[in-house]
């Protein structure tokens, strides 16, 4: 099976943050670890992307497979070993969502001045992890541990942005007691969830609280799957489709730092 060739490794001692004296040895074993990440290398291969003699190289790998980091396939070469999928498994049970999040949140409260909200898919409703309330003298009806609609929400939409057409009906009809009169129908309310998905974003056009608007977007672990959304809402005074427009950028953009430091590496969509 062929793989995919890896760009040229940086050099095991680069200019820029290189190495402290007496910590090359470990620098070029990082070096190594991601040298693999793209695909099972071997030694040449690996000697010639770290700019080492083979001999170092050797050395190195042996050592990593020794401790599981690294394990050597036949005919293939050096790949990831098992170790890095438990120090993965612990690293992501010792993020703390909120806190990782809450500085972006608190720049995009700045940059808007309007309420901010992080949450996420809990029991088949939205629960608000964090809020920060904008500097406008309005107030939004949410609160951190509240549970509230998913299909009525920026927020609750853009946690859903990958299920499938048939999940978004379930929901929907799932959630009907709680709408109110003259709301969409099923197929009208899954045509614009299939143009969220498609830009990466939600909105909340006075659906979950009369006179408030709101624009929401994805937050994405290393995976690549949604495990959250960031929101921005306000009364619709401060809340007019233009600005709404405007604001897909802006949210979008925020929720994707924070995906990146949940490991996430995918590519933004195209925003309209």
């Amino acid at each position: 099976m062929k793989h995919p060739k890896a760009p040229p490794h940086p050099a095991a001692t680069p200019a820029k943050g290189a190495p402290v004296a007496g910590s090359q040895t470990l620098w070029r074993g990082l070096n190594l670890l991601e040298a693999v990440t793209h695909g099972p290398a071997t030694l040449s291969e690996l000697s010639r992307r770290l700019g080492l003699n083979r001999s170092t190289v050797h050395r190195l790998a042996s050592a990593l497979v020794e401790r599981g980091y690294l394990r050597l396939v036949a005919g293939e070469g050096y790949m990831l070993g098992n170790k890095l999928l438990e120090l993965g498994y612990a690293a992501r049970h010792q993020i703390d969502l909120p806190r990782i999040a809450r500085p972006h949140l608190e720049r995009l409260s700045e940059m808007t001045g309007d309420a901010v909200h992080l949450g996420v898919l809990d029991g088949g409703k939205a629960l608000y992890l964090d809020k920060l309330p904008g500097n406008r003298r309005i107030n939004i009806g949410s609160r951190v541990g509240e549970r509230h609609p998913l299909c009525s929400t920026g927020l609750g939409k853009a946690l859903m942005l990958d299920l499938s057409p048939e999940e978004w009906r379930f929901y929907y009809r799932a959630e009907a007691s709680t709408r109110g009169k003259g709301s969409a129908s099923p197929a009208a309310w899954v045509e614009k969830m299939s143009k969220y998905a498609a830009g990466g974003y939600s909105f909340d056009l006075e659906e979950n609280e009369d006179r408030v608007r709101c624009v929401g977007a994805p937050v994405r672990d290393d995976s690549g799957e949604i495990v959250a959304a960031v929101s921005v809402s306000s009364v619709a005074q401060y809340m007019t489709d233009s600005r709404m427009a405007e604001l897909i950028v802006t949210v979008t953009d925020t929720a994707d730092a924070i995906s990146r430091e949940l490991g996430w590496r995918g590519a933004s969509k195209k925003r309209p």
